[in-house]
C-alpha cells in the first residue's frame, strides 16, 4: 500500500498545508516537489507569512494531497485523499537548498519570481506517517519512521 500512497504524492504537485500556532489552525494551498524516496516533501514560502511563523513555533504539520482533479464525473467515487503527517525541518546546507530550488522550478516555473524573493524559504517536510482514503470507504495507514 505504501507504493500506492507514494504514487499519489508523485502524481500531484499541489497540496493543502495545515499548521497550528496555539490552538489556532491555518491552512494554505501549496505547490510542492518530493525527493526520490517520497520521504521528504519540499515547498516554498516567505518568512513573513502566518504559515512560516506557525512552523517555527510548532514544527508539527499535516498535508492533504488528493486526486479529485484527475477523478472527475463518474470517477469521482474513486478519488484518493492522502493525509501526510510530518515535521518541518530547515535546510541549512546552501548546496542542498540550491538543488531543491532548481528541482522546484523545474515543476513550477510559474513561481520563479516568488521563489527568487529574498524572503523565500524552503519548507522541508520529513514525512512521519501517511493515511490514504482510497475511494469513499477504504482507508490505509503507514508509518515511515
Amino acid at each position: 500500500m505504501l507504493d500506492k500512497m507514494k504514487d499519489v504524492i508523485r502524481s500531484q504537485d499541489m497540496c493543502v498545508l495545515a499548521t497550528v500556532k496555539g490552538n489556532k489552525p491555518h491552512c494554505s494551498l501549496m505547490a510542492y516537489v518530493t525527493d526520490e524516496e517520497c520521504r521528504t516533501i519540499y515547498m516554498i514560502t516567505h518568512k513573513n507569512t502566518a504559515k512560516y511563523r506557525n512552523l517555527t513555533a510548532n514544527p508539527t504539520l499535516s498535508l492533504l494531497i488528493d486526486t479529485r482533479s484527475m477523478d472527475r464525473g463518474e470517477d469521482r467515487q474513486r478519488a484518493k485523499a492522502l493525509t501526510v503527517n510530518g515535521v518541518f525541518e530547515r535546510i541549512e546546507d546552501s548546496d542542498k537548498r540550491s538543488n531543491i530550488l532548481a528541482k522546484f522550478l523545474e515543476d513550477h516555473e510559474h513561481l520563479r519570481e516568488f521563489v527568487g524573493h529574498p524572503d523565500a524559504e524552503v519548507v522541508a517536510v520529513r514525512i512521519q506517517s501517511l493515511q490514504l482514503l482510497d475511494g469513499v470507504t477504504d482507508a490505509y495507514y503507514e508509518t515511515l519512521e
